[in-house]
């Protein structure tokens, strides 16, 4: 299926995209990781994948969202998010996810695209602002791939999304990307109400015959102020669907992303492990997207995140804890040891919505990635070699 995905991707992408993608994320992402291995020698942890959520402002209101979407909007301005950008690559960082909200509502996001552009950017969004415009400004500017969410049925696209003809408008912005010939890619949240509608070789069927290029599925998490339990995977359907995924990448030509899994089908946490953390819309230093304590800010020691990061207790304590815990996600299965860690260390709630302690109160222990004796190991060669090499343990699980 290699040379396959290759071809679809020669046939219907920009050759100076590819070249974009192949060195600012392929060639640069290797490096940075080499990097970030050498500095974890020296104890240093600054990460090689920063996530940041640019801002809060969404046109939808989704089941289970933990982002503040219905709070007073808040942007990270640009020059903020250009001495973020400009410090973590002093550092060889040259990736950067890119999250909200919906990302394409902030009114400097193209502007970040042109001033960075020896970087890559992953934009995850809804797809409803993806017009031609914007794609061809995307397009001009060589350097970010669309990671569209997609939620299942038009149905349950519009009961987890809180809108009208959500899946209609996500998309016709596939169709925009498509047109303008970007590297496009397709993110699904896996519920109980999706399962059957997207763990499915018609689904990934459907995305090849649009055009798209990879998929990511991620496994839903009841966190947030309206957390859904209802909607959580049962354990059979995690491992069936790391399972489908496994499989999928040995007879389609997609690529299938995922980051909880390594080489051998053995559960982990990027942030955990240290290979990414986040960024808040206010600026706030966080574990992981889903981790609203933070105890820094982008905005500390003059902006330099690397200081910052290094030298953060916070995130010490959270990867010792949770790498001392268990290889799958510390949130979904120890709330309460995630309380202690926020508690040591005096984290402040970074939400708008000054909950976030109450509702980690009030979360349950539940099933994670982890689950000891039914690891599925990675079948396609290339996949295996990529995650064994740069997308590891890096010594953080004993």
């Amino acid at each position: 299926m290699s040379v396959a995905m290759a071809r679809r991707m020669l046939r219907s992408t920009d050759k100076r995209l590819l070249w974009k993608i192949a060195w600012n994320l392929g060639w640069k992402g290797m490096r940075s990781v080499q990097r970030f291995k050498k500095r974890l020698k020296k104890g240093q942890v600054f990460p090689p994948f920063l996530y940041i959520s640019i801002t809060n402002k969404c046109n939808l209101r989704c089941q289970g969202c933990w982002v503040d979407v219905a709070h007073p909007p808040s942007d990270i301005s640009f020059e903020d998010l250009d001495k973020l950008i400009s410090n973590a690559k002093k550092y060889g960082n040259y990736f950067f996810g890119i999250l909200g909200g919906e990302p394409f509502l902030h009114p400097d996001l193209m502007r970040i695209l042109e001033v960075h552009s020896d970087c890559y950017f992953q934009i995850f969004t809804n797809g409803h602002f993806l017009t031609d415009d914007v794609c061809k400004q995307l397009r001009k500017a060589g350097n970010a791939t669309p990671l569209i969410s997609i939620e299942g049925s038009e149905i349950v696209s519009d009961e987890r999304r809180g809108g009208k003809r959500v899946l209609e408008k996500s998309v016709a912005g596939i169709e925009a990307c498509i047109r303008n010939r970007l590297i496009t890619g397709v993110a699904s949240s896996v519920c109980r109400t999706n399962f059957e509608d997207l763990v499915q070789d018609s689904w990934v069927d459907r995305l090849i015959d649009m055009g798209v290029h990879y998929a990511w599925f991620h496994t839903y998490r009841a966190v947030g102020p309206k957390a859904n339990a209802d909607l959580a995977l049962t354990p059979e359907q995690v491992v069936h669907t790391r399972r489908f995924v496994v499989r999928i990448r040995n007879e389609k030509p997609i690529a299938f992303i995922d980051a909880y899994w390594d080489h051998e089908g053995r559960a982990l946490c990027p942030a955990a492990i240290g290979i990414s953390h986040h960024v808040s819309p206010w600026g706030d230093v966080e574990p992981c997207p889903i981790i609203q304590f933070a105890s820094e800010n982008i905005r500390d020691n003059d902006g330099d995140i690397f200081k910052t990061m290094t030298e953060s207790t916070l995130l010490e304590d959270f990867r010792k804890s949770a790498s001392g815990a268990t290889r799958g996600c510390i949130v979904l299965e120890r709330p309460d040891l995630l309380k202690d860690v926020v508690t040591r260390n005096g984290a402040k709630d970074t939400t708008a919505r000054g909950s976030a302690m109450a509702e980690l109160d009030l979360m349950e222990s539940r099933c994670s990635q982890h689950q000891p004796g039914k690891e599925v190991p990675e079948k396609h060669w290339m996949y295996r070699f990529a995650k064994k090499h740069w997308f590891f343990g890096f010594g953080a699980y004993t």
